[in-house]
């Protein structure tokens, strides 16, 4: 039986499990210490401990990801989203240990995955383009030279990038050249390469992207398009297929570009194709995702199609099974239900979930890597669970959407469903027109959004390990500390504002667990309040802390420390 080890975790290593199961597949599960009984590693026919608790040492180690694999005697890699799913360097390794890569060639990723070429690729087929540069930066002047030739607002962005990381946008020129700095940190914390690119930014655009599927061999298939334009920090929270408003020349310009990008470069397997529109009908190419996107289930809804199964066919030499653009049914939304406070700016809300109440029904799918009495982890994404409604109508998954959400409770963490209800009774999101765009969510619906209480911190889920001898075999046991040490329970609920509001007022404390990468202002300079004083970098995103007042700063943090939610990071005095 055919073995194919999942290098990867959470939501999407438990939808690769599941076709696994329907396609006849053995699955192998990884993970690191703090996922050790993860739903993906109780559903896995086989699991792996990949010995570290942190993305580096584990779902980003090639090497160790390699040794899991010939351990379990896998016959294939599918590496799912995120970590290295775009990276033609993992690929290669894969097919030189002589398995089999669920993606597309090294080739391919190496020209799409980098955005400047991916450019150049869309200039030879005659997709639209804003203007843009085509080589790295080499640094913050250059990308200051750009806004000043071609005006603002700018976007800098990682050339090896994805999901909104290392993404910045420029409006005001005193602020290009530290953006660029963020951009290029980011990058590095998420991709492990720091270079950027600059283009025009459209302003108020809307996101539309088109999943194909590529048999390897210049033949491409358009399975559908997509609209993702509700975003906050770049990072999509709801997606809907097909997407909405659009004239038939329109869809017809982005099918017909995402095909011959694709084809280009003999494409193989599953991918997304991204644009921009703007408000004046402005069509701009904006990247090539090299992987199975987080959002393909609505795609999937409203055209039949199991994008995992697909993959599993074109690696395996089995060939796409449809050969034209299948016409859509109905209409679907995907709701990311991120562990994020919507009314603290969607700082990231980790800690265990005490329990769940999954909507059902009619048209309700919930695809999750939680389950009640799991923990959602700092180290890691924030996403709990996507819930994908369908039906026949725009206006009637609207209605199934709202039903499915009053149904979901979710205890423990912060979670976008009071955003996600809000929006749905906005007129711009809800009606026929459709007027959202990807900086709506901030400009017009966050002011409207109130805290929620958030969990106390989670018990340390680092492994101890010791060996043992079992049946005259020596192995190495892993327990956790914090069974170790007798701690048990993970404690209840506390408003993010007491513990801060009762200690000294001159103490600037994390407003979210985190790393802290920066301080943008030095130990006993004078600051006024409001002023920008840290960096933290929290479930892959940067949050900056402002001063809560005026006066003389002193540092209470090192660079690179661990942040627990309220700690005291700086005073203030």
């Amino acid at each position: 039986m055919t073995k194919v080890l999942i290098a990867n975790r959470g939501e999407i290593a438990v939808r690769v499990i599941r076709a696994c199961a329907e396609a006849g597949y053995t699955s192998i599960a990884v993970y690191a210490d703090q996922d050790a009984d993860a739903l993906h590693v109780r559903l896995a026919d086989e699991a792996l401990g990949l010995g570290g608790d942190a993305a580096a040492t584990t779902y980003l180690s090639i090497d160790a990801l390699l040794a899991a694999a010939r351990t379990t005697g896998a016959d294939a890699v599918h590496p799912g989203y995120g970590f290295l799913s775009e990276s033609a360097e993992f690929a290669r390794a894969v097919e030189g240990a002589g398995l089999i890569w669920i993606g597309p060639s090294p080739e391919s990723i190496d020209a799409l995955g980098d955005k400047m070429t991916a450019r150049r690729i869309a200039q030879r087929v005659g997709a639209p383009l804003a203007a843009g540069t085509d080589q790295p930066l080499a640094g913050p002047a250059e990308a200051v030279s750009f806004a000043e030739e071609h005006g603002l607002p700018i976007a800098i962005k990682a050339a090896f990038g994805g999901g909104g990381r290392g993404l910045k946008v420029v409006r005001e020129m005193s602020e290009v050249a530290d953006a660029f700095d963020a951009a290029t940190r980011e990058a590095i914390a998420a991709f492990g390469r720091g270079e950027c690119f600059v283009e025009r930014f459209l302003e108020s655009p809307r996101h539309i992207e088109v999943q194909v599927l590529g048999d390897g061999h210049g033949g491409v298939v358009v399975v559908g398009d997509r609209d993702c334009s509700m975003q906050r920090r770049n990072q999509k929270l709801i997606e809907e297929a097909p997407a909405p408003g659009l004239t038939s020349d329109q869809r017809t310009r982005f099918h017909d570009a995402a095909r011959a990008i694709c084809g280009e470069v003999q494409y193989r397997g599953a991918g997304t194709v991204e644009f921009l529109l703007a408000a004046d009908g402005t069509i701009s190419f904006l990247e090539v995702n090299t992987r199975l996107q987080v959002e393909h289930p609505v795609t999937e809804e409203v055209t039949g199609t199991d994008l995992v199964r697909e993959q599993f066919r074109i690696a395996f030499g089995e060939g796409i099974s449809f050969t034209e653009t299948p016409v859509p049914t109905g209409h679907s939304f995907e709701f990311r239900i991120n562990a994020e406070d919507p009314g603290r700016g969607f700082l990231p809300s980790p800690g265990r979930v005490d329990s769940l109440r999954i909507p059902g029904g009619p048209g309700v799918r919930w695809d999750s890597g939680i389950e009640a009495g799991d923990v959602v982890q700092p180290a890691f994404d924030s996403m709990i669970a996507k819930l994908v409604v369908h039906a026949d109508s725009r206006d009637a998954a609207l209605v199934r959407a709202r039903r499915a959400l009053r149904e979901l409770v979710v205890q423990g963490p912060a979670t976008v469903i009071p955003f996600d209800l809000l929006a749905l009774d906005d007129e711009a999101f809800a009606t026929a027109t459709f007027a959202v765009h990807t900086q709506w969510i901030e400009s017009t619906l966050l002011p409207r959004l109130e805290p929620q209480l958030r969990p106390a911190p989670a018990a340390d889920a680092a492994l101890q390990r010791f060996p043992v001898e079992i049946d005259g075999r020596r192995v190495t046991l892993g327990l956790p500390i914090a069974l170790l040490a007798g701690i048990g329970g993970l404690g209840g609920l506390a408003d993010a504002g007491t513990a801060a509001a009762a200690s000294d007022p001159t103490e600037l404390r994390s407003p979210a667990p985190g790393t802290l990468v920066r301080w943008l202002a030095d130990d006993g300079a004078s600051i006024s309040e409001g002023d920008p004083v840290a960096v933290l970098d929290a479930m892959k995103m940067e949050t900056t802390v402002a001063a809560h007042r005026s006066g003389v700063l002193s540092h209470r943090a090192e660079l690179s420390a661990a942040i627990e939610p309220d700690a005291v990071l700086a005073v203030i005095a």
